[in-house]
Protein backbone atom coordinates (compact mmCIF):
# COMPACT_ATOMS: atom_id res chain seq x y z
CA UNK A 1 0.00 0.00 0.00
CA UNK A 2 1.94 2.81 -1.47
CA UNK A 3 -0.24 5.47 0.63
CA UNK A 4 -2.37 4.60 3.24
CA UNK A 5 -4.40 7.57 2.77
CA UNK A 6 -4.32 7.72 -0.95
CA UNK A 7 -8.54 6.99 -1.29
CA UNK A 8 -9.04 9.60 1.77
CA UNK A 9 -7.25 12.25 -0.09
CA UNK A 10 -7.55 11.40 -4.08
CA UNK A 11 -10.85 11.84 -5.31
CA UNK A 12 -11.67 8.90 -8.02
CA UNK A 13 -10.89 10.56 -11.94
CA UNK A 14 -12.02 8.67 -14.68
CA UNK A 15 -9.67 8.16 -18.07
CA UNK A 16 -11.11 11.37 -19.79
CA UNK A 17 -12.95 11.21 -23.07
CA UNK A 18 -12.57 13.17 -26.17
CA UNK A 19 -15.30 16.27 -26.71
CA UNK A 20 -18.46 14.43 -28.66
CA UNK A 21 -18.45 16.97 -31.28
CA UNK A 22 -14.89 15.70 -32.36
CA UNK A 23 -14.78 11.78 -31.84
CA UNK A 24 -18.65 11.72 -33.40
CA UNK A 25 -16.64 12.68 -36.43
CA UNK A 26 -13.93 9.73 -36.63
CA UNK A 27 -13.73 6.17 -35.41
CA UNK A 28 -10.94 6.27 -33.13
CA UNK A 29 -11.15 5.60 -29.72
CA UNK A 30 -13.30 7.46 -27.46
CA UNK A 31 -10.72 8.51 -25.00
CA UNK A 32 -8.05 11.45 -25.11
CA UNK A 33 -4.61 9.56 -25.92
CA UNK A 34 -2.30 10.16 -23.46
CA UNK A 35 -4.43 11.30 -20.79
CA UNK A 36 -4.66 7.86 -18.76
CA UNK A 37 -0.60 7.61 -17.76
CA UNK A 38 -0.22 10.89 -15.92
CA UNK A 39 -2.82 10.38 -13.96
CA UNK A 40 -3.23 6.58 -13.16
CA UNK A 41 -0.73 6.11 -10.14
CA UNK A 42 -2.41 8.58 -8.16
CA UNK A 43 -5.66 6.41 -8.83
CA UNK A 44 -3.81 3.36 -8.53
CA UNK A 45 -2.73 4.99 -4.80
CA UNK A 46 -7.02 5.08 -3.89
CA UNK A 47 -6.63 0.96 -3.37
CA UNK A 48 -7.02 0.57 0.40
CA UNK A 49 -5.41 -2.85 0.51
CA UNK A 50 -8.51 -4.06 2.46
CA UNK A 51 -7.48 -7.18 3.89
CA UNK A 52 -10.20 -9.29 2.13
CA UNK A 53 -10.39 -7.74 -1.60
CA UNK A 54 -14.08 -8.61 -2.59
CA UNK A 55 -12.32 -7.22 -6.11
CA UNK A 56 -11.08 -11.14 -6.76
CA UNK A 57 -14.30 -12.64 -6.53
CA UNK A 58 -16.51 -10.22 -8.29
CA UNK A 59 -13.89 -10.73 -11.26
CA UNK A 60 -14.10 -14.32 -12.73
CA UNK A 61 -10.95 -14.38 -13.75
CA UNK A 62 -8.97 -13.48 -9.76
CA UNK A 63 -7.13 -10.65 -11.23
CA UNK A 64 -4.70 -9.93 -8.05
CA UNK A 65 -6.02 -6.47 -8.32
CA UNK A 66 -4.49 -5.12 -5.21
CA UNK A 67 -1.04 -6.40 -5.80
CA UNK A 68 -0.94 -4.70 -9.18
CA UNK A 69 -2.64 -1.49 -8.05
CA UNK A 70 0.24 -1.43 -5.05
CA UNK A 71 2.74 -1.80 -7.53
CA UNK A 72 1.41 0.90 -10.16
CA UNK A 73 1.19 3.34 -7.53
CA UNK A 74 4.89 2.85 -6.80
CA UNK A 75 5.31 3.36 -10.85
CA UNK A 76 7.28 -0.57 -10.92
CA UNK A 77 5.51 -1.07 -14.50
CA UNK A 78 7.65 -4.23 -15.22
CA UNK A 79 6.12 -6.01 -12.24
CA UNK A 80 2.98 -4.91 -12.25
CA UNK A 81 2.16 -6.36 -15.99
CA UNK A 82 3.51 -9.18 -14.93
CA UNK A 83 1.27 -9.67 -12.14
CA UNK A 84 -1.75 -8.73 -14.16
CA UNK A 85 -0.58 -11.35 -17.05
CA UNK A 86 -0.62 -13.91 -14.48
CA UNK A 87 -3.91 -14.44 -14.14
CA UNK A 88 -5.15 -12.56 -17.87
CA UNK A 89 -4.05 -13.35 -21.05
CA UNK A 90 -5.52 -10.03 -22.67
CA UNK A 91 -5.91 -6.80 -20.36
CA UNK A 92 -5.58 -4.93 -22.72
CA UNK A 93 -9.18 -6.16 -24.11
CA UNK A 94 -10.83 -6.47 -20.77
CA UNK A 95 -9.80 -2.63 -19.72
CA UNK A 96 -11.30 -1.43 -22.81
CA UNK A 97 -14.50 -3.83 -22.74
CA UNK A 98 -15.48 -5.40 -19.44
CA UNK A 99 -18.01 -3.27 -17.26
CA UNK A 100 -15.78 -3.90 -14.60
CA UNK A 101 -17.23 -5.78 -11.68
CA UNK A 102 -14.65 -5.58 -9.87
CA UNK A 103 -15.39 -2.13 -9.27
CA UNK A 104 -18.79 -2.93 -7.93
CA UNK A 105 -17.31 -5.15 -5.28
CA UNK A 106 -14.43 -2.73 -4.47
CA UNK A 107 -14.15 -2.32 -0.38
CA UNK A 108 -14.09 1.73 -1.45
CA UNK A 109 -17.23 1.25 -3.21
CA UNK A 110 -19.32 0.57 0.10
CA UNK A 111 -19.39 4.45 0.42
CA UNK A 112 -17.37 6.14 -1.98
CA UNK A 113 -16.38 5.71 -5.55
CA UNK A 114 -14.79 2.61 -6.38
CA UNK A 115 -10.97 2.39 -7.64
CA UNK A 116 -10.66 2.96 -10.52
CA UNK A 117 -9.59 -0.71 -11.88
CA UNK A 118 -10.72 -0.85 -15.19
CA UNK A 119 -8.58 1.97 -16.22
CA UNK A 120 -5.35 1.37 -14.02
CA UNK A 121 -5.74 -2.39 -15.87
CA UNK A 122 -5.58 -0.79 -19.05
CA UNK A 123 -2.65 1.36 -18.45
CA UNK A 124 -0.63 -1.32 -17.26
CA UNK A 125 -1.49 -3.72 -20.26
CA UNK A 126 -0.95 -0.39 -22.93
CA UNK A 127 2.88 0.36 -21.18
CA UNK A 128 3.29 -3.38 -21.13
CA UNK A 129 3.21 -3.34 -24.93
CA UNK A 130 5.26 -0.03 -25.27
CA UNK A 131 8.00 -0.95 -22.64
CA UNK A 132 8.19 -4.56 -24.14
CA UNK A 133 7.15 -6.15 -21.20
CA UNK A 134 4.79 -8.62 -22.93
CA UNK A 135 7.25 -10.82 -25.38
CA UNK A 136 5.71 -14.33 -27.00
CA UNK A 137 6.44 -16.83 -24.41
CA UNK A 138 6.86 -20.01 -26.34
CA UNK A 139 6.87 -23.41 -24.93
CA UNK A 140 10.50 -24.86 -24.61
CA UNK A 141 9.63 -28.21 -26.01
CA UNK A 142 6.65 -29.32 -27.05
CA UNK A 143 3.93 -32.35 -25.94
CA UNK A 144 3.44 -33.97 -29.04
CA UNK A 145 0.00 -33.84 -28.47
CA UNK A 146 -2.66 -31.50 -30.98
CA UNK A 147 -5.65 -29.48 -30.04
CA UNK A 148 -8.09 -27.86 -32.21
CA UNK A 149 -9.87 -24.72 -31.08
CA UNK A 150 -12.98 -23.84 -32.89
CA UNK A 151 -13.94 -19.88 -32.35
CA UNK A 152 -11.57 -17.13 -32.43
CA UNK A 153 -13.44 -14.88 -29.63
CA UNK A 154 -11.42 -14.23 -26.24
CA UNK A 155 -12.65 -17.65 -24.84
CA UNK A 156 -10.88 -19.20 -27.67
CA UNK A 157 -7.61 -16.90 -28.14
CA UNK A 158 -7.65 -17.60 -24.62
CA UNK A 159 -7.77 -21.23 -24.92
CA UNK A 160 -5.55 -21.46 -27.68
CA UNK A 161 -2.34 -19.37 -26.21
CA UNK A 162 -2.75 -21.32 -22.57
CA UNK A 163 -2.43 -24.69 -24.53
CA UNK A 164 0.00 -23.50 -26.99
CA UNK A 165 2.45 -21.76 -23.79
CA UNK A 166 2.19 -25.55 -22.16
CA UNK A 167 3.12 -27.43 -25.62
CA UNK A 168 0.84 -28.30 -27.25
CA UNK A 169 0.06 -27.90 -30.81
CA UNK A 170 -2.62 -25.81 -31.46
CA UNK A 171 -4.59 -24.66 -34.58
CA UNK A 172 -7.75 -21.98 -34.04
CA UNK A 173 -10.29 -22.53 -36.83
CA UNK A 174 -12.53 -19.55 -37.36
CA UNK A 175 -15.43 -19.20 -39.75
CA UNK A 176 -14.95 -15.32 -40.83
CA UNK A 177 -12.20 -13.91 -43.01
CA UNK A 178 -10.17 -12.53 -40.10
CA UNK A 179 -9.23 -13.64 -36.20
CA UNK A 180 -11.61 -11.92 -33.40
CA UNK A 181 -14.83 -13.31 -33.24
CA UNK A 182 -17.06 -10.39 -32.33
CA UNK A 183 -14.09 -8.41 -31.10
CA UNK A 184 -13.74 -7.95 -34.77
CA UNK A 185 -16.68 -7.68 -36.66
CA UNK A 186 -19.06 -6.77 -33.62
CA UNK A 187 -17.33 -4.01 -31.40
CA UNK A 188 -16.58 -0.62 -33.08
CA UNK A 189 -13.89 0.49 -33.27
CA UNK A 190 -14.53 3.45 -31.30
CA UNK A 191 -14.72 0.90 -28.04
CA UNK A 192 -11.64 -0.79 -28.98
CA UNK A 193 -9.13 -0.56 -32.37
CA UNK A 194 -8.59 -3.36 -33.70
CA UNK A 195 -4.53 -2.42 -33.54
CA UNK A 196 -4.85 -4.10 -30.38
CA UNK A 197 -6.40 -7.18 -31.46
CA UNK A 198 -3.75 -7.65 -34.25
CA UNK A 199 -0.84 -7.47 -32.12
CA UNK A 200 -1.89 -10.28 -29.81
CA UNK A 201 -2.65 -12.40 -32.28
CA UNK A 202 0.91 -11.34 -33.88
CA UNK A 203 2.12 -12.51 -30.37
CA UNK A 204 0.12 -15.58 -30.33
CA UNK A 205 1.47 -16.34 -33.39
CA UNK A 206 5.03 -15.98 -32.28
CA UNK A 207 4.21 -18.33 -29.75
CA UNK A 208 3.62 -21.03 -32.09
CA UNK A 209 -0.65 -20.70 -32.41
CA UNK A 210 -1.65 -21.75 -35.92
CA UNK A 211 -4.97 -20.14 -37.73
CA UNK A 212 -7.26 -21.13 -39.68
CA UNK A 213 -9.63 -18.52 -41.45
CA UNK A 214 -12.41 -18.46 -43.35
CA UNK A 215 -13.30 -22.24 -42.43
CA UNK A 216 -16.91 -22.95 -40.42
CA UNK A 217 -16.59 -26.59 -39.15
CA UNK A 218 -18.85 -28.74 -40.49
CA UNK A 219 -19.54 -26.94 -43.19
CA UNK A 220 -15.87 -26.29 -45.13
CA UNK A 221 -14.89 -29.07 -43.10
CA UNK A 222 -16.62 -32.00 -41.50
CA UNK A 223 -16.89 -31.56 -37.74
CA UNK A 224 -15.68 -35.31 -37.45
CA UNK A 225 -12.87 -35.26 -40.24
CA UNK A 226 -11.50 -32.50 -37.96
CA UNK A 227 -11.86 -34.41 -35.05
CA UNK A 228 -10.04 -37.43 -36.31
CA UNK A 229 -7.15 -35.11 -36.54
CA UNK A 230 -6.64 -34.19 -33.67
CA UNK A 231 -5.97 -35.50 -30.01
CA UNK A 232 -8.78 -32.64 -27.87
CA UNK A 233 -11.41 -29.97 -29.52
CA UNK A 234 -12.49 -26.93 -28.13
CA UNK A 235 -15.75 -25.67 -29.09
CA UNK A 236 -15.68 -21.61 -28.31
CA UNK A 237 -18.23 -20.58 -31.37
CA UNK A 238 -19.82 -18.10 -28.59
CA UNK A 239 -23.85 -17.51 -28.94
CA UNK A 240 -24.33 -16.57 -31.89
CA UNK A 241 -27.82 -17.24 -32.19
CA UNK A 242 -29.93 -14.26 -32.34
CA UNK A 243 -33.10 -13.72 -30.32
CA UNK A 244 -36.17 -12.73 -32.38
CA UNK A 245 -39.26 -10.04 -32.34
CA UNK A 246 -42.29 -11.66 -33.30
CA UNK A 247 -44.39 -8.94 -33.87
CA UNK A 248 -46.51 -7.81 -36.88
CA UNK A 249 -44.41 -6.12 -39.30
CA UNK A 250 -41.30 -7.56 -38.88
CA UNK A 251 -41.09 -9.28 -42.42
CA UNK A 252 -40.16 -5.52 -43.58
CA UNK A 253 -36.97 -4.70 -45.28
CA UNK A 254 -35.03 -2.29 -43.24
CA UNK A 255 -35.59 -4.11 -40.01
CA UNK A 256 -32.05 -6.19 -38.90
CA UNK A 257 -30.12 -8.22 -36.14
CA UNK A 258 -27.72 -5.82 -34.77
CA UNK A 259 -25.09 -8.37 -35.71
CA UNK A 260 -26.09 -8.09 -39.29
CA UNK A 261 -25.48 -4.07 -38.96
CA UNK A 262 -22.66 -4.09 -37.02
CA UNK A 263 -20.03 -6.36 -38.86
CA UNK A 264 -20.82 -4.03 -42.15
CA UNK A 265 -19.55 -0.86 -40.11
CA UNK A 266 -16.19 -2.10 -38.66
CA UNK A 267 -15.89 -3.67 -42.47
CA UNK A 268 -15.76 0.11 -43.67
CA UNK A 269 -13.46 0.61 -40.96
CA UNK A 270 -11.02 -2.47 -42.31
CA UNK A 271 -11.16 -0.85 -45.74
CA UNK A 272 -13.00 -3.90 -47.37
CA UNK A 273 -16.23 -1.47 -48.01
CA UNK A 274 -16.57 1.84 -48.97
CA UNK A 275 -19.74 2.17 -47.24
CA UNK A 276 -21.88 -0.09 -45.33
CA UNK A 277 -25.25 -1.23 -47.44
CA UNK A 278 -27.30 -0.82 -44.34
CA UNK A 279 -25.67 2.72 -43.44
CA UNK A 280 -27.64 4.58 -40.88
CA UNK A 281 -26.66 7.92 -42.97
CA UNK A 282 -29.80 10.50 -43.21
CA UNK A 283 -32.31 7.90 -41.51
CA UNK A 284 -34.33 7.53 -38.52
CA UNK A 285 -33.11 4.62 -36.68
CA UNK A 286 -34.73 2.46 -33.81
CA UNK A 287 -32.92 0.12 -31.98
CA UNK A 288 -34.87 -2.23 -29.99
CA UNK A 289 -32.66 -3.55 -26.95
CA UNK A 290 -31.23 -1.62 -23.96
CA UNK A 291 -28.00 -3.31 -23.30
CA UNK A 292 -24.21 -3.20 -24.42
CA UNK A 293 -24.78 -4.21 -28.54
CA UNK A 294 -27.44 -1.88 -28.51
CA UNK A 295 -24.90 1.29 -27.23
CA UNK A 296 -22.72 0.38 -29.83
CA UNK A 297 -25.21 0.22 -32.81
CA UNK A 298 -26.06 3.63 -31.22
CA UNK A 299 -22.82 4.95 -31.44
CA UNK A 300 -22.37 3.36 -35.08
CA UNK A 301 -25.32 5.06 -36.31
CA UNK A 302 -24.81 8.74 -35.10
CA UNK A 303 -21.32 8.29 -36.94
CA UNK A 304 -22.59 7.30 -39.88
CA UNK A 305 -24.74 10.17 -40.06
CA UNK A 306 -28.15 9.18 -38.85
CA UNK A 307 -31.03 11.71 -38.72
CA UNK A 308 -32.31 10.40 -35.33
CA UNK A 309 -31.73 7.75 -33.43
CA UNK A 310 -33.88 6.14 -30.41
CA UNK A 311 -33.03 2.91 -28.23
CA UNK A 312 -35.63 1.24 -26.58
CA UNK A 313 -35.19 -0.86 -23.40
CA UNK A 314 -38.53 -2.87 -21.90
CA UNK A 315 -36.98 -2.05 -18.44
CA UNK A 316 -37.96 0.95 -16.08
CA UNK A 317 -35.32 3.56 -16.01
CA UNK A 318 -32.86 2.28 -12.93
CA UNK A 319 -31.63 4.61 -10.21
CA UNK A 320 -28.19 6.52 -9.71
CA UNK A 321 -27.95 5.17 -6.40
CA UNK A 322 -27.50 0.85 -5.61
CA UNK A 323 -30.19 -0.27 -3.88
CA UNK A 324 -29.00 -1.92 -0.72
CA UNK A 325 -32.21 -3.91 -0.19
CA UNK A 326 -32.25 -5.94 -3.59
CA UNK A 327 -28.51 -5.25 -5.00
CA UNK A 328 -26.21 -5.07 -1.92
CA UNK A 329 -22.45 -4.64 -2.56
CA UNK A 330 -20.63 -6.71 -3.12
CA UNK A 331 -22.98 -7.61 -6.42
CA UNK A 332 -23.13 -6.05 -9.85
CA UNK A 333 -26.03 -3.10 -9.41
CA UNK A 334 -28.32 -2.40 -12.54
CA UNK A 335 -27.67 1.85 -12.22
CA UNK A 336 -28.07 4.48 -14.64
CA UNK A 337 -24.88 4.47 -16.42
CA UNK A 338 -24.11 6.94 -19.28
CA UNK A 339 -22.00 4.96 -22.05
CA UNK A 340 -19.84 7.32 -24.44
CA UNK A 341 -22.37 5.80 -27.27
CA UNK A 342 -25.39 7.70 -24.67
CA UNK A 343 -23.14 10.54 -23.93
CA UNK A 344 -22.67 11.26 -27.80
CA UNK A 345 -26.43 10.81 -28.88
CA UNK A 346 -27.89 13.25 -25.44
CA UNK A 347 -25.34 16.02 -26.23
CA UNK A 348 -26.44 16.17 -30.22
CA UNK A 349 -30.09 15.22 -28.74
CA UNK A 350 -30.13 12.48 -31.66
CA UNK A 351 -33.65 11.28 -30.13
CA UNK A 352 -35.87 14.52 -28.66
CA UNK A 353 -38.74 12.14 -27.33
CA UNK A 354 -36.40 10.01 -25.32
CA UNK A 355 -36.42 10.01 -21.58
CA UNK A 356 -32.97 10.16 -20.98
CA UNK A 357 -29.79 10.34 -23.82
CA UNK A 358 -31.56 8.25 -26.33
CA UNK A 359 -33.33 6.18 -24.46
CA UNK A 360 -36.71 5.35 -24.14
CA UNK A 361 -37.34 2.96 -20.84
CA UNK A 362 -39.82 0.45 -20.42
CA UNK A 363 -40.93 0.70 -23.70
CA UNK A 364 -42.53 -2.79 -25.84
CA UNK A 365 -42.94 -2.65 -29.29
CA UNK A 366 -46.20 -3.64 -30.90
CA UNK A 367 -45.74 -3.78 -34.01
CA UNK A 368 -43.86 -2.63 -37.09
CA UNK A 369 -46.31 -0.45 -40.25
CA UNK A 370 -44.70 0.40 -43.47
CA UNK A 371 -44.42 2.37 -46.97
CA UNK A 372 -46.22 0.81 -50.37
CA UNK A 373 -43.13 -0.40 -51.63
CA UNK A 374 -43.06 -2.89 -48.45
CA UNK A 375 -40.35 -0.92 -46.28
CA UNK A 376 -40.29 -0.02 -42.61
CA UNK A 377 -41.60 3.34 -42.01
CA UNK A 378 -42.86 3.44 -38.16
CA UNK A 379 -42.40 1.12 -34.93
CA UNK A 380 -45.21 1.36 -32.62
CA UNK A 381 -44.82 0.86 -28.83
CA UNK A 382 -46.30 1.08 -25.05
CA UNK A 383 -45.40 1.76 -21.87
CA UNK A 384 -45.02 -1.30 -19.60
CA UNK A 385 -45.03 -1.77 -16.06
CA UNK A 386 -42.43 -3.89 -14.05
CA UNK A 387 -44.54 -7.14 -15.36
CA UNK A 388 -44.34 -5.83 -18.66
CA UNK A 389 -47.91 -5.59 -19.07
CA UNK A 390 -48.88 -2.61 -21.56
CA UNK A 391 -50.17 0.41 -19.65
CA UNK A 392 -53.26 1.46 -21.37
CA UNK A 393 -53.11 5.15 -23.04
CA UNK A 394 -49.39 5.29 -23.40
CA UNK A 395 -49.06 3.80 -27.32
CA UNK A 396 -47.01 6.31 -29.50
CA UNK A 397 -45.27 6.04 -32.87
CA UNK A 398 -41.66 6.54 -34.05
CA UNK A 399 -40.46 7.07 -36.90
CA UNK A 400 -38.20 4.55 -38.63
CA UNK A 401 -36.21 3.77 -41.59
CA UNK A 402 -33.77 1.31 -40.05
CA UNK A 403 -34.58 -1.08 -37.28
CA UNK A 404 -31.67 -2.67 -35.69
CA UNK A 405 -32.74 -5.57 -33.39
CA UNK A 406 -30.44 -5.85 -29.99
CA UNK A 407 -32.02 -8.37 -28.14
CA UNK A 408 -29.35 -10.85 -27.04
CA UNK A 409 -28.38 -14.00 -27.62
CA UNK A 410 -30.13 -17.88 -27.31
CA UNK A 411 -26.90 -20.01 -27.94
CA UNK A 412 -24.59 -21.26 -30.59
CA UNK A 413 -26.25 -21.19 -33.79
CA UNK A 414 -26.90 -24.62 -35.05
CA UNK A 415 -27.04 -23.68 -38.89
CA UNK A 416 -22.65 -24.78 -39.50
CA UNK A 417 -23.39 -28.42 -38.77
CA UNK A 418 -21.23 -28.42 -36.21
CA UNK A 419 -23.18 -29.73 -33.07
CA UNK A 420 -25.52 -32.17 -35.00
CA UNK A 421 -22.27 -33.72 -37.14
CA UNK A 422 -20.56 -34.38 -33.48
CA UNK A 423 -23.99 -35.29 -31.94
CA UNK A 424 -23.45 -32.53 -29.03
CA UNK A 425 -26.25 -32.89 -26.41
CA UNK A 426 -27.87 -29.26 -25.43
CA UNK A 427 -29.05 -27.80 -22.07
CA UNK A 428 -33.00 -26.94 -22.01
CA UNK A 429 -31.96 -23.39 -22.89
CA UNK A 430 -30.13 -24.38 -25.70
CA UNK A 431 -26.41 -24.26 -25.03
CA UNK A 432 -23.80 -26.89 -25.18
CA UNK A 433 -24.14 -29.29 -22.16
CA UNK A 434 -20.67 -30.78 -20.36
CA UNK A 435 -19.43 -31.97 -17.27
CA UNK A 436 -17.40 -30.67 -14.46
CA UNK A 437 -14.49 -30.98 -16.61
CA UNK A 438 -16.16 -28.81 -19.44
CA UNK A 439 -16.25 -32.09 -21.52
CA UNK A 440 -19.06 -32.62 -23.83
CA UNK A 441 -20.61 -36.30 -24.55
CA UNK A 442 -18.60 -36.17 -27.26
CA UNK A 443 -15.08 -37.93 -26.27
CA UNK A 444 -12.22 -35.57 -26.54
CA UNK A 445 -14.76 -32.57 -27.17
CA UNK A 446 -14.41 -29.61 -24.72
CA UNK A 447 -16.86 -26.46 -24.77
CA UNK A 448 -16.36 -23.46 -23.30
CA UNK A 449 -17.56 -19.73 -23.44
CA UNK A 450 -20.62 -18.39 -24.68
CA UNK A 451 -21.17 -21.39 -26.22
CA UNK A 452 -21.86 -23.57 -23.36
CA UNK A 453 -21.99 -20.52 -20.26
CA UNK A 454 -24.82 -18.48 -22.85
CA UNK A 455 -24.32 -14.61 -23.17
CA UNK A 456 -22.17 -13.19 -20.66
CA UNK A 457 -19.01 -11.01 -20.14
CA UNK A 458 -15.43 -10.82 -21.81
CA UNK A 459 -14.07 -11.34 -18.23
CA UNK A 460 -16.23 -14.79 -17.92
CA UNK A 461 -15.18 -15.40 -21.86
CA UNK A 462 -11.24 -15.14 -21.33
CA UNK A 463 -11.74 -17.36 -17.45
CA UNK A 464 -13.90 -19.82 -19.71
CA UNK A 465 -10.84 -20.38 -21.87
CA UNK A 466 -8.31 -20.87 -19.09
CA UNK A 467 -10.33 -23.29 -17.57
CA UNK A 468 -10.87 -25.43 -20.43
CA UNK A 469 -7.47 -24.94 -21.63
CA UNK A 470 -6.66 -26.69 -18.06
CA UNK A 471 -9.33 -29.60 -18.65
CA UNK A 472 -7.85 -29.72 -22.17
CA UNK A 473 -3.46 -30.00 -20.67
CA UNK A 474 -4.93 -32.93 -17.98
CA UNK A 475 -7.12 -34.88 -20.29
CA UNK A 476 -4.20 -34.79 -22.68
CA UNK A 477 -1.32 -35.34 -20.54
CA UNK A 478 -3.07 -36.64 -16.87
CA UNK A 479 -2.11 -33.52 -15.11
CA UNK A 480 -1.77 -29.77 -15.83
CA UNK A 481 -0.25 -26.85 -14.05
CA UNK A 482 -2.40 -24.35 -16.46
CA UNK A 483 -4.61 -21.98 -13.71
CA UNK A 484 -8.19 -23.11 -14.09
CA UNK A 485 -10.08 -19.98 -12.58
CA UNK A 486 -13.78 -20.66 -12.19
CA UNK A 487 -16.05 -24.59 -12.67
CA UNK A 488 -18.58 -24.91 -15.72
CA UNK A 489 -20.91 -24.13 -12.52
CA UNK A 490 -19.79 -20.82 -11.13
CA UNK A 491 -21.91 -17.64 -11.73
CA UNK A 492 -21.55 -13.97 -10.86
CA UNK A 493 -21.98 -13.03 -7.45
CA UNK A 494 -25.80 -12.35 -6.36
CA UNK A 495 -28.39 -11.88 -3.57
Amino acid sequence: MADPKGFMKTPRQDWPRRPVEERVKDWDEVYVPGALLPIISKQADRCMDCGIPFCHDACPLGNLIPEWNDLVAREDWRAAADRLHATNNFPEFTGRLCPAPCEAGCVLAINQPAVTIKNVECAIADHAWEEGFAPPRPPDRLSGRTVAVIGSGPTGLAAAQQLTRAGHTVAVYEKDDRIGGLMRYGIPEFKMEKHHLERRIEQMRAEGTKFRTSTAVGRDIGAAELRSRYDAVVIATGATAWRELAVPGRELSGIHQAMEYLPLANRVCEGDLESSPMSAAGKHVVIVGGGDTGADCLGTAVREGAASVTQLDIYAQPGAERDEDTEPWPTYPKLYRLSAAHEEARDLRTAPAADADARLFAASTLRFTGDADGHVRSLHLVEVDAGRRPLPGTGRTLPADLVLLALGFSGPDRGDGLIDQLGLELEPRGTLARDAGFATNAPGVFAAGDAARGQSLIVWAIAEGRAVAAAVDRHLTGSSRLPAPISPYDRPMTV
